[in-house]
């Protein structure tokens, strides 16, 4: 994909239910990026949102040339998102964030610094994660299971605010798959990365359309497209359950001969059938899920459609 206008500094941040902050963004993103005094972009990619999102992007890109503004048909999902930004950003240092100004634009400078000291990849770790109790416990524990299930290891304080090279992101434009999630995608690709400790900043407005149950559907598309370990101990916990099987008939069978019929009655037996009858379909549940998977793969669907380009040309591949 051969993008024109090649600038210093793109910025790529997905907007969904973004209309009483996207004009604070702007202004903040201009004053921290004019004073680099680098040629730059910030490339909104509206995901569908249902309030006015687009019509200030309109706005804004009309009043200023360096507003780029892909307005995808539906809501696609964050990172189908940012990927369809990444699709049209035209930078040399690709800058990705949220529009909800929790991601401080003042903290660009330091990242961009860090990075021209020879860093592929600079994140931005929070250091003072301004999410509710709940969100912030959820996040613990889906990165400890992330970490156990992929035997990849994620700073829990990291999540997609991060300054990446030209090579860095066409490398990662290259992965395709449907199930997507940027900050693992770029730590899986192994350039060299480093992190910037950052201050988390309170939502400017609005509230977040990440809840429990969203998130929990998240956290198992991200484990399953990058592992698939949850198969193996799926295996694992079939030869457990026909170890414990035998002991216990072996144990039946011994106190038979040595203490003559012993019937305990349709307790036990019924909880024995429950028990291993939930971890059948369990496991069917894993396999079911990683089949799942490979159907949609298969049907080779676009990542996104878009519906509007401003400031920008189409990419000739934006969707594949």
């Amino acid at each position: 994909m051969t993008l024109p206008n090649r600038v210093k500094i793109s910025i790529v941040s997905p907007v969904y239910h973004a209309s009483g902050c996207l004009r604070e963004l702007y202004q903040r993103l201009v004053q921290v990026l004019e004073g680099l005094g680098e040629d730059f972009e910030i490339v909104l990619v509206n995901d569908g949102s249902p309030d006015d999102s687009w019509d200030i992007i309109l706005e804004l890109a009309a009043s200023d040339s360096r507003v780029k503004g892909v307005n995808l048909s539906r809501n696609f999902g964050q990172h189908c998102a940012i990927t369809a930004g990444l699709d049209h950003a035209a930078g040399e240092w690709i800058v990705v964030m949220d529009c909800d100004l929790q991601d401080q634009p003042e903290e660009i400078s330091q990242l961009y610094a860090k990075a021209l000291e020879g860093y592929e990849i600079v994140f931005a770790r929070r250091t003072n994660r301004q999410d509710t109790f709940l969100k912030k416990a959820c996040s613990r524990i889906f990165h400890r299971l992330y970490h156990f299930l992929s035997d990849i290891k994620i700073d829990p304080h990291v999540s997609n605010f991060s300054i990446a090279s030209r090579n860095v992101v066409n490398a990662m434009l290259d992965l395709r798959e449907r199930n997507r999630a940027y900050s693992v995608f770029l730590q899986w690709l192994g350039f060299q990365t480093t992190y910037v400790d950052v201050k988390h900043g309170k939502r400017f407005s609005g509230k977040s359309s990440y809840g429990f149950t969203k998130s929990m559907r998240v956290a198992v598309e991200a484990i399953t497209s990058q592992s698939n370990k949850p198969l193996r101990l799926s295996i694992y916990i079939g030869f457990l359950m026909s170890v414990v099987s035998f002991v216990y008939a072996t144990y039946r069978i011994v106190r038979y001969y040595t203490h003559g019929v012993d019937v305990d009655g349709w307790t036990s037996l019924m909880v024995a059938v429950v028990f291993i009858g939930g971890l059948i379909l369990a496991n069917l549940g894993v396999v079911g899920l990683y089949l799942g998977k490979v159907f949609d793969e298969s049907k080779h669907r676009p990542l996104y459609v878009t519906q509007q380009l401003v400031n920008l040309q189409a990419a000739s591949d934006a969707t594949d």
